[in-house]
């Protein structure tokens, strides 16, 4: 159903907004809520060469506003679209104006932008005029229908909205130049009336693409508006075409206007005052020549701004006792549920969290490791053990601890390109997959049987030794279980060939542990095993296992908290953290040798399949 040309927007009104802007939106949304708006008000957005949706909220429920990479396509996909609000800059509104006017559907454009050149907006104008369209702006919040339809952030917040009434339709039709004036002239219209029914700011810019005669013209024209509010400014002679215009009667409706900018005469002359267009340079463009002549004509002008709101319930008052105005009854609006960011910016809520994290912050003023910020931690040199004794466990440990850990990492890093890392990296590398992905099929070989067995390590032999289990006690009992000890034994290292990865952390925990108990019960345990084969002698899982038991035990720290880490299996990061640089330099040197997809030979496989019948 089609609107009269006097109504610019009603609550079936549509909009395309240019831009992104979610924010304005969403306020045009929150208002539609309010007002009770079968529909929401924003068709889409712009975005250009972009496509896709936006969630927002429609009260408490969330709903999707489409983005589309053009006009046409938005327009041609939503033909109750009849609003453009143009956000774009003052370098590009003008093109993308001039775009949305030729397309029929579209009744009303609004340019936010301010600044742009005079020529251009006179163009704007001219053509909106031969294609019957109509412009509100450049440089303006825009306009809005009480109860209906506002243009993006036109009144402020929602609780500006509903204390200026502006949630259901008044009697009255408010005009001016200035979008701040505006909103605070639908406040005094709230105070002093039963509300206002439809606001426009045409903008400030010295040439916009509509008058504030053209709009009060349309006030009058619309039988519900029954009174007329006007703000006019120095600089120009707009003012001086209503004055025509009530003269000759084209206006009828009682008018109350302030034209503002009386104190110009007490600064330098030419003085821009606060609009592009608000200067006098002639006499007949001062305020003061304007009020008296629209008070001569019969506009209700009060003697100064401070007495508008009078002026505006005189004249409503009026109006009521005449019967001109039954004053609209009152509405309460639904609730607007406050977005959460906000209401934690106030201070208004609390809830509980999902995560709790003890070891980092990042929501400080500064990123802190544990407590120590990150300034200290560069600035004091940490070293990476210490750096990593900060997130593991919390504290900084002291040189030899940290030191213990740093060489666990570089004897960890790599073990050659066959171990089962090193070589899912190689082949997922070849098979042409990024880094992440490459480096996640090795950690994934990680487990009891390569590395993992750090952690298993330390937890069999600290059970065994908190028991009181004697070596052969120990190695008795996993017998009898039938499992096989974590930690002890190497495919091809031995008591004649031993492991210099084992003999070099045992050599420093000699030097730098306050004491090596678990090392020294394994050690005894070794010399059992590898009694009987002389490959089964206490490895490098095993050997940092252990050693991590006795760092804990010469840090001082509590069994319930030496307890904890080894339960949870945390003494694998050290190979795993270790082993990942490995796997990142066996990726970047599969990638610079560019090596082909990997197929591993036929005749390295033993096919043995059953004889068909």
């Amino acid at each position: 159903m089609s609107r009269p040309d006097y109504l610019l927007f009603d609550r079936n009104t549509r909009a395309l907004v240019y831009g992104l802007q979610t924010k304005a939106v969403q306020r045009m949304l929150d208002f539609d809520y309010c007002c009770r708006r079968d529909t929401p008000s924003v068709g889409g957005m712009i975005d250009a060469g972009k496509s896709g949706s936006e969630k927002m909220f429609w009260g408490k429920k969330e709903i999707f506003i489409p983005i589309y990479p053009d006009i046409k396509t938005a327009l041609q996909e939503n033909a109750d679209i009849d609003v453009f609000i143009n956000f774009a800059s003052f370098r590009s509104a003008y093109d993308t104006t001039l775009e949305s006017m030729t397309f029929d559907q579209i009744r009303t454009v609004v340019v936010i932008a301010e600044g742009i050149p005079e020529r251009q907006a006179r163009h704007l104008r001219a053509v909106s005029q031969q294609r019957g369209k109509v412009i509100i702006g450049p440089a303006t919040v825009g306009g809005i229908t009480a109860g209906a339809f506002k243009v993006a952030n036109t009144g402020g917040t929602i609780e500006s909205i509903i204390e200026s009434k502006l949630h259901r339709p008044g009697s009255v039709g408010f005009v001016s130049k200035s979008g701040g004036m505006s909103n605070e002239a639908y406040n005094i219209v709230a105070l002093n009336t039963d509300g206002l029914y439809e606001g426009v700011a045409i903008g400030g810019d010295a040439y916009a693409g509509s008058t504030l005669l053209e709009h009060l013209l349309r006030f009058e024209a619309n039988p519900a508006i029954k009174m007329l509010v006007c703000l006019g400014e120095v600089g120009g002679e707009e003012e001086w075409s209503i004055v025509e215009a009530v003269k000759s009667k084209k206006i009828t409706k009682p008018l109350v206007m302030w034209v503002t900018g009386t104190s110009i005469k007490h600064m330098p002359k030419g003085i821009q005052f606060g609009h592009a267009g608000a200067k006098a340079d002639a006499a007949r463009e001062t305020a003061e020549a304007k009020n008296a002549a629209l008070r001569e004509v019969g506009v209700v002008v009060p003697e100064s701004f401070d007495d508008y709101d009078k002026a505006i319930k005189t004249t409503y008052d009026k109006l009521v006792k005449k019967g001109v105005i039954k004053p609209a009854a009152d509405v309460k609006p639904p609730v607007i549920p406050m977005d959460y960011a906000e209401a934690v910016a106030r201070n208004l809520v609390r809830k509980p969290t999902n995560f709790t994290c003890t070891i980092s912050d990042d929501s400080k003023d500064e990123l802190l490791y544990a407590g120590h910020k990150i300034s200290k931690i560069i600035g004091e040199n940490y070293t990476l053990g210490e750096t990593i004794g900060l997130l593991w466990f919390k504290e900084r440990l002291p040189l030899w601890a940290a030191e213990f850990m740093e060489i666990v990492l570089k004897l960890c890093a790599d073990h050659g390109p066959a171990v089962s890392g090193a070589h899912n990296t190689i082949v997922t590398a070849r098979a042409g997959r990024d880094l992440m992905s490459s480096v996640a099929a090795g950690l994934l070989t990680i487990g009891p049987r390569f590395g993992g067995a750090v952690a298993g390590a330390a937890l069999m032999f600290k059970d065994a030794v908190d028991q009181g289990q004697t070596p052969q006690q120990f190695i008795s009992v996993m017998k009898k279980k039938n499992i096989k000890i974590q930690g002890i034994g190497h495919r091809i290292k031995s008591l004649k060939n031993p492991d210099m990865r084992v003999e070099l952390l045992k050599e420093y925990a000699r030097k730098n542990f306050p004491k090596t108990r678990l090392l020294d019960y394994a050690l005894e345990v070794e010399k059992l095993t590898s009694a009987k084969k002389d490959t089964l002698i206490l490895n490098v899982d095993g050997a940092i296992g252990v050693l991590s038991v006795d760092m804990m035990q010469g840090l001082g720290w509590d069994e319930a908290r030496i307890q904890s880490v080894v339960d949870s299996g945390g003494l694998n990061g050290l190979f795993l953290l270790g082993r990942t640089i490995g796997m990142i330099g066996h990726y970047m040197d599969q990638n610079r040798q560019k090596a082909a997809l990997y197929r591993h030979p036929w005749d390295d496989i033993l096919y043995d399949l059953p004889v068909a019948d």
